[in-house]
């Protein structure tokens, strides 16, 4: 064999894929497929984010309940991570007002299984992360973002980047927790919004408040006469 001949075999061996990562890409593929099915066919629902480690009885894990409960009672269901502390809050909040509430849940060390607010026919497990956050994104008629750590700071800026880049569909984003969020947001205006990295119109793509209604109005009205569909 030439000498070229093998330089050529030998680069192809080494550009050939490992099986292994092949079937990787399968299990990614059924995850999405899996997770398509069952948003496609739920009822035009909202986001919550949160920590799954705010305890039952805390004030924001009565926030949540009763901020879910206001947006079901105006016609939209609950979806969240599927895990515990604010995601749980969130369910049980629509599962007692009658209304869908849908979980997607990724096998992490602290969301071994959904919470049991979770509607049986509209549960989805994931191994992996970044498809649920694509699926959350896909089918949210809003967001609801209440304390929490990095997890929920990730979800906070890549839903508001989605939006500022117009890589999704405008849809509202409601932070309650006017005190836990205050720092935050001094920051983005007197930091980042001064050294031009934001702009002025970039701060109006949320609206912070402590008040179930109020999250709730802002929502529905944002949706008042537009038919629901999914953001990409």
């Amino acid at each position: 064999m030439l000498s070229s001949e093998r330089e050529q075999l030998s680069e192809n061996k080494k550009m050939k894929m490992p099986e292994k990562e092949v079937w990787r890409i399968f299990k990614i593929m059924s995850e999405f497929v899996e997770g398509f099915e069952v948003l496609s066919g739920i009822q035009p629902s909202v986001v919550f984010f949160g920590s799954a480690r705010t305890n039952e009885g805390s004030k924001y894990y009565e926030l949540a309940r009763e901020t879910a409960h206001e947006i079901v009672k105006n016609g939209f269901g609950i979806t969240t991570g599927g895990g515990p502390g604010i995601m749980e809050a969130a369910n049980r909040g629509a599962n007692e007002a009658g209304g869908s509430s849908a979980g997607i849940n990724v096998q992490l060390p602290l969301e071994t299984r959904s919470n049991k607010f979770v509607d049986k026919d509209k549960i989805v497990t994931l191994r992996y992360f970044f498809i649920r956050k694509v699926l959350l994104t896909k089918y949210a008629q809003g967001f609801v973002i209440f304390p929490g750590g990095f997890g929920t700071i990730d979800e906070l800026f890549e839903v508001l980047t989605l939006i500022q880049t117009g890589k999704t569909k405008k849809f509202p984003v409601v932070l309650m927790g006017e005190k836990y969020w205050r720092d935050l947001i001094k920051w983005i205006k007197n930091t980042a919004l001064e050294n031009g990295y934001v702009s002025e119109n970039d701060l109006n793509l949320f609206t912070i408040t402590d008040n179930p209604s109020v999250a709730a109005e802002k929502i529905s009205s944002f949706h008042k006469g537009k038919e629901f569909e999914p953001n990409f």
